[in-house]
């Protein structure tokens, strides 16, 4: 967070001083408006870059053992861009280091899901969970070690998180 406010403080001194280099090259019959509007453009510009690239540096940033399952794309109100660009504000990934059988029927399987979330500060949460890998329902698994079968799920047969649990 502190990064990202002195990287846009410097955006927004660097765009300003593009549009004193326009005025110096105009002898300053470029209006003195232009200044802050840069620097206001140039900050507001490195914000917009942040959040479209945010997926793509969070998911650079994860150990091998951990797959992307699942993406959301939103467009948020006062955002406008986002509504006609709508970009990635969270995603979960499944940890394969993770996945194990805990019982004797071999279609059960426990995994870990880490669910990202971009917001003023970015969060990440995890759950453990089981899936029947034969009828494709998900149950997470409370703090006590019990499911939470008020919160079960059945999963499409092509819904990614289905193929790279059950798959091995």
């Amino acid at each position: 967070m502190f990064w990202t406010l002195v990287a846009t403080v410097f955006c927004g001194l660097g765009a300003a001083g593009i549009a004193l280099g326009i005025r110096a090259a105009t002898r300053n019959r470029a209006p003195k408006w232009i200044i802050p509007v840069f620097a206001g453009a140039g900050m507001l510009g490195y914000l917009i870059y942040g959040e479209y690239i945010w997926f793509d540096h969070k998911q650079s940033r994860l150990p091998d053992e951990a797959v992307v399952v699942s993406t959301e794309s939103k467009g948020i109100f006062w955002r406008p861009w986002s509504l006609a660009f709508p970009y990635v504000t969270a995603f979960s990934t499944v940890d394969m280091d993770s996945i194990a059988q805990d019982t004797n029927n071999p279609d059960i399987i426990r995994f870990t899901l880490y669910r990202f979330e971009q917001k003023l500060t970015d969060t990440v949460s995890h759950r453990v969970h089981i899936i029947n890998c034969s009828t494709r329902e998900v149950v997470p698994i409370g703090s006590d070690g019990t499911p939470r079968v008020d919160n079960l799920k059945v999963l499409d047969r092509d819904d990614p998180l289905f193929s790279k649990v059950c798959a091995g």
